[in-house]
């Protein structure tokens, strides 16, 4: 085989073993710290909020991890864990709030606090998904502070980007969401005549969000798993095409 042919050859397998490494480097950096994946972000509606707990701090495992709630949110259904203890932190208000429905309530959830049973290695990651109700709110940006506490020492992932800052540059990111427009009032309607005489926010539909939570807190494990079997067929892919590319070249002309 000449140089040129070589290189030809060869083109493709370093493509996909370029593509490989952005992979693998894009999912290191999106692990490295905690962050919040929605299942949805329209305003007025149920959403699953996924938790991901990267590794510990300076390699000690994770004990204990404070999720606080933005002053936007009232409440927070925390979903179980088999491998956390979980309790829900409530403050008095220090004046009543009115809700949409025109009730008031004096005291919110202001933090969830899931508590590992045995320290979470900090070579492994976990999920913890809770279940909150989104504001009528579009275009405002949720912050969730989380303190991450280890075996030694502590992560308080709580930094917020400034006007004009970049937020990459922050070392310890508050995990955030931000809000989206409502859907369509005739996709409501819809919704509201499929669900007969259950209105939205009542205990039925929460019921539903929240089962589905269950499997959705596998999802990491899933996109790992499928990311792994994406790289491995990139690299097969490009040393197959310079197998075939020799063995053509190799082949007498007819």
């Amino acid at each position: 085989m000449n140089t040129t042919a070589l290189r030809r050859t060869l083109t493709p397998a370093a493509a996909a073993a370029g593509a490989a490494v952005l992979l693998l480097t894009a999912a290191t950096g999106a692990s490295a710290h905690v962050g919040v994946t929605p299942d949805k972000t329209a305003a007025n509606s149920y959403a699953l909020l996924t938790f991901g707990i990267p590794h510990g701090c300076d390699e000690s495992g994770t004990t204990k991890v404070a999720i606080t709630l933005p002053a936007e949110l009232n409440d927070a259904q925390p979903t179980v864990n088999p491998n956390w203890t979980v309790e829900k932190m409530t403050e008095q208000l220090a004046e009543p709030k009115k809700l949409a429905d025109g009730s008031s309530i004096t005291k919110r959830t202001s933090q969830i606090v899931y508590t590992a049973k045995a320290p979470l290695a900090h070579e492994l990651r976990d999920a913890l998904v809770l279940s909150v109700k989104l504001p009528d709110a579009a275009g405002t940006t949720l912050y969730f502070p989380t303190l991450q506490t280890c075996e030694t020492g502590q992560t308080d992932w709580s930094e917020i980007a400034k006007d004009g800052q970049d937020p990459h540059s922050l070392k310890a990111p508050a995990p955030s969401i931000t809000i989206s427009e409502a859907a369509d009032a005739h996709a409501s309607a819809s919704h509201g005549a499929s669900a007969g005489s259950v209105s939205a926010g009542s205990a039925p539909e929460a019921d539903t969000e929240q089962a589905a939570a269950v499997t959705d807190s596998g999802a990491d494990a899933r996109s790992w798993a499928g990311l792994a079997a994406g790289l491995g067929g990139l690299v097969l892919g490009g040393v197959a095409f310079a197998r075939s590319g020799s063995k053509r070249k190799s082949q007498p002309a007819t």
